[in-house]
């Protein structure tokens, strides 16, 4: 079977199929290791044709190349044609192949064609047309690059890298600006954060390849910015620390009130603890390649939920980032499969029929829901009912491990997150925590808007006052981040907590322990008592290994990063 065949037979699979398109082609599954094509040119081929489709469609179209092939399907059509037009090797077939032949008997049309697609968008040349195609297939997002200041600092980048951008003022300009020009916006939220332009290619600049700027989406930079280690809060712990983003950002951070003299006589440490083996090796990788292995100890191969908190090894430990598996329905980019836009058949009787039945099908597809890991693994979630047990156990193993770091002795400081836009990932996880006897004995209690870092402070985007129960300033402390809302950012959720000696064992008296506000409990929900009726969200030493365990099969456990689309994801993941 030809490279064309094997991948508009990856095209045309079914949704219900499941599986990203990098998984379809790298993954292990039987399907995958039957094809014959090399991955990497099977993969760019797809990726690239669904990237141009929408142009190819009407090349395709008005050169009624389908009319004169009746033997060409509109996926083979869309793949030769991309490949004859676009890729500097031509079609990957020996010149009396059939199928070449029919793409090139047609040489002086489609060239035509595509130069008329180019000029009705106002492109001076194919140069201005493929990045305005790359910006297309990018949507609302900016490409997110995070200086290292463990290597590097920002102004020396503004000066080097990035010297022949053009600032502007906003997000939403770099996302609007002209495909053919450079822009660049230093963020106001978060420190050392720039959005560049998505048709820039950074992953062929010298600071990407060096580790001193890495791809991370917005988003993804929180919780280490919200967490704000310093060293009066001693040691610091990853808990799901692979690929390693968050890592390094907590180590630069980490390192930066070491250049400030804020340090003291204990130089601080950054335990990473990734419970995945293979990972692990991602995470070393990343960690050295920013020049964080002088900081950072890694436990590759360690599950966080089984290190012991009263080690002595630990005891310094003062501020926990946890970033657990969770649904991944905020991930940017990690739809089943990219759109491709199909030219039209010629039309024959029945044929309007045959269209509907198609989009019947498609509907039928797209009602099922995929829970989406951050290496891109998929499990497709046939009803409500399959997917309300997946979020339970995600959420059960979600509150276990924020039980588990509230128990380190020296503990004064954690950041919990998800990819997730789900309340059950989310605000009731922090409402349960909130709840637990731990938090109580130990005086934990949720980080108040106000008492947060500047840039959180003024993040606008909050937590549901309705997921948490009415209470508005649990809700105002959380924040959260929707994909397309025109931020330029992935949906995401964090929330700060802090130990506050004040309430340690205050109010024992009472049954119900003090939510952030200082209040005590409210009755639960009807929401909440459901939850709890069916074995959710279980308190303290109630949430089991067992939950933990059941989310861990088929779900986002094994990263707290996504990473980007197209492909080119090292140097950090854009996540």
């Amino acid at each position: 079977m030809s490279l064309y065949h094997e991948a508009a037979d990856i095209l045309s699979a079914p949704e219900s199929t499941g599986g990203s398109l990098k998984q379809r082609i790298f993954g292990q599954g039987p399907k995958t290791k039957k094809l014959k094509s090399p991955p990497q040119q099977l993969y760019a081929l797809v990726f690239e044709t669904c990237k141009w489709s929408s142009v190819l469609k009407e090349v395709i179209d008005s050169s009624e190349l389908l009319r004169h092939e009746r033997k060409l399907t509109p996926l083979l059509a869309l793949l030769l044609t991309h490949d004859f037009l676009l890729s500097k090797g031509g079609i990957a077939l020996p010149a009396s192949h059939g199928l070449r032949a029919a793409i090139e008997r047609h040489k002086a049309r489609l060239t035509s064609e595509l130069t008329r697609a180019r000029l009705r968008r106002k492109a001076p040349s194919t140069s201005a047309l493929r990045q305005l195609v790359t910006v297309e297939a990018a949507g609302q997002y900016p490409r997110w690059v995070r200086v290292n200041t463990i290597k590097t600092t920002l102004q020396t980048q503004l000066d080097t890298t990035f010297a022949s951008f053009s600032r502007v003022p906003s997000v939403r300009d770099v996302i609007t600006g002209s495909p053919a020009g450079n822009l660049l916006h230093v963020d106001e939220h978060v420190p050392n954060l720039l959005a560049l332009s998505p048709a820039f290619e950074i992953t062929k600049t010298q600071a990407y390849i060096s580790g001193a700027v890495i791809l991370q989406d917005k988003a993804s930079c929180f919780p280490a910015y919200l967490l704000d280690p310093r060293p009066a809060h001693g040691d610091v712990i990853d808990s799901c620390a692979a690929p390693g983003n968050k890592t390094t950002h907590v180590a630069a951070i980490v390192k930066s009130r070491m250049a400030e003299g804020e340090g003291g006589a204990h130089k601080q440490t950054v335990f990473a603890f990734e419970k995945d083996s293979h990972r692990g090796l991602t995470l070393d990788k990343m960690v050295n390649l920013a020049g964080a292995q002088g900081i950072t100890k890694m436990s590759l191969g360690r599950d966080f939920l089984k290190v012991d908190p009263a080690a002595p090894l630990y005891s310094k430990v003062g501020a926990l980032l946890l970033d657990p598996s969770c649904s991944g329905s905020g991930i940017v980019g990690r739809d089943a499969m990219p759109t491709v836009h199909l030219p039209e058949l010629p039309t024959a009787p029945n044929n309007k029929n045959r269209k509907r039945k198609r989009e019947d099908n498609r509907e039928e597809e797209s009602a099922a829901q995929v829970l989406v890991d951050d290496d891109g693994q998929e499990t497709v979630v046939s009803s409500e009912k399959e997917m309300k047990r997946r979020l339970d156990a995600l959420s059960s193993f979600q509150l276990t491990l924020l039980l588990h770091a509230f128990t380190f002795p020296a503990a004064r400081r954690v950041t919990y997150s998800t990819c997730s836009v789900h309340a059950e990932e989310n605000e009731l996880v922090v409402l349960q925590a909130l709840r637990s006897e731990v938090a109580r004995k130990r005086g934990w209690r949720v980080m108040k808007r106000d008492e947060q870092v500047e840039g959180m402070r003024q993040w606008p985007v909050r937590g549901e006052r309705e997921a948490s129960e009415g209470d508005g300033e649990v809700a105002d402390a959380c924040i959260r981040s929707y994909k397309d809302d025109g931020r330029g950012v992935m949906g995401f959720f964090v929330a700060g907590f802090v130990r506050d000696d004040a309430l340690v064992q205050a109010g024992a008296e009472e049954e119900k322990p003090a939510l952030g506000n200082g209040r005590l409990e409210k009755s639960e929900s009807k929401k909440q008592k459901t939850l709890r009726s069916n074995g959710q969200l279980k308190n303290g030493s109630d949430a089991t290994m067992a939950d933990a365990d059941d989310a861990n099969s088929g779900s986002d456990r094994d990263s707290s990063d996504s990473s980007d689309s197209d492909g080119d994801e090292w140097g950090g993941f854009d996540d």
